[in-house]
């Protein structure tokens, strides 16, 4: 009998891409997502891809006696993967509130519902936000590197969620979790039928280059050339979405079928570092299209350089990011153009 998991923010960016995976290597997908970020279209994408639909249910994971009835509806959830999150690091300066109401209510109401209905374990989606700028000897930063003070409410959120999942099963709870801390996840399925669609204008480096290359955004800037790095940009460890769904199925198909301890952390990355010119660059190397980019004074909260170790990812999962590079900037490109051959952007 195939096992079912509870996938909040399902139709998002990451989320999306995770049911594909999870289908595809068995399990049965309840998505739960209140469509504040996404489209429910993405669902059609996923059963173009899969062959198989995902129950879907519109529903807020704030709301407790909404997500009490998905639980008692599919009374087969074994697991939880939980991506229902609002992520942009400065609206979460401008809306701190809405942040921690949002990201720490919605991880307490599935937690607290978890023994109720014999779930077993949960994925926690984390980020390496939590590590800040690493000091040159934590470069690659490892699980053990310290945790610093957070730049923004969103990363603080996602500190203060590690500390409750710590925490609830400390005091007993008979349940499991794998916290992902993962990287920069950037493009889309090769199939582009689903990928990274940011409603207004993005805040993050890839979905504003692969616009900028269509002609909807004039310009890139690239914000800061005087860094203490080889080319005076910042350097981020850029993870193939697809990628990082593959290492969720893993984590998930730990909790579920292995004895292990009742918490454990995880960098999700590639392992090394690209600088934003180089990322750049190589979209230009990989779809032939060159950019119109400036360079523009450095933004306020950015890190200089932070790349992650994944030995532990790789040796214990059983997991590895090794999608080229090429290929990944190739499949937002693609998934772009999909965007503008729908209309939609």
């Amino acid at each position: 009998m195939k096992k079912t998991i509870l996938v909040t923010g399902g139709t998002g960016f990451i989320g999306s891409h995770t049911t594909v995976e999870l289908q595809e290597a068995g399990y049965d997908v309840v998505i739960v997502d209140n469509l504040s970020n996404s489209k429910i279209e993405v669902v059609d994408g996923i059963e173009k891809i899969t062959g198989i639909r995902p129950a879907f249910e519109q529903v807020d994971c704030c709301d407790i006696d909404a997500l009490k009835a998905v639980f008692a509806k599919y009374p087969g959830i074994c697991g939880i993967i939980h991506f229902a999150a609002s992520k942009a690091v400065g609206e979460s300066v401008e809306k701190p509130l809405l942040y921690y109401r949002n990201n720490i209510n919605s991880l307490i109401n599935l937690l607290e519902l978890m023994p109720e209905f014999g779930v077993k374990g949960i994925i926690f989606s984390s980020s390496c936000t939590v590590y800040g700028q690493p000091s040159a000897e934590n470069l690659p930063v490892t699980e053990k590197a310290p945790i610093q003070k957070a730049l923004s409410p969103y990363g603080n959120t996602k500190q203060i969620n590690e500390e409750i999942i710590q925490d609830y099963i400390h005091s007993g709870a008979n349940i499991k979790s794998v916290i992902l801390r993962y990287f920069n996840p950037i493009g889309a399925h090769p199939s582009a039928l689903i990928g990274e669609l940011p409603l207004g204008v993005p805040m993050n480096l890839i979905p504003f280059v692969t616009q900028t290359a269509i002609g909807v955004r004039e310009q890139l800037k690239v914000f800061g050339n005087d860094y203490s790095t080889p080319d005076g940009t910042c350097i981020r460890d850029y993870i193939y979405v697809v990628d990082l769904a593959k290492a969720h199925v893993a984590a998930m198909t730990r909790v579920l079928e292995q004895e292990t301890d009742p918490v454990e952390v995880f960098n999700i990355g590639t392992g090394r570092g690209l600088s934003t010119l180089e990322v750049v660059q190589g979209f230009e190397k990989a779809t032939g299209v060159k950019l119109n980019w400036a360079f523009a004074p450095r933004r306020e909260g950015d890190i200089e350089k932070v790349w992650g170790n994944v030995d532990k990812a790789n040796k214990v999962l059983g997991w590895k990011a090794d999608t080229p590079i090429e290929d990944v900037l190739a499949s937002a490109w693609k998934w772009q153009l999909k965007l503008r051959e729908d209309g939609i952007m």
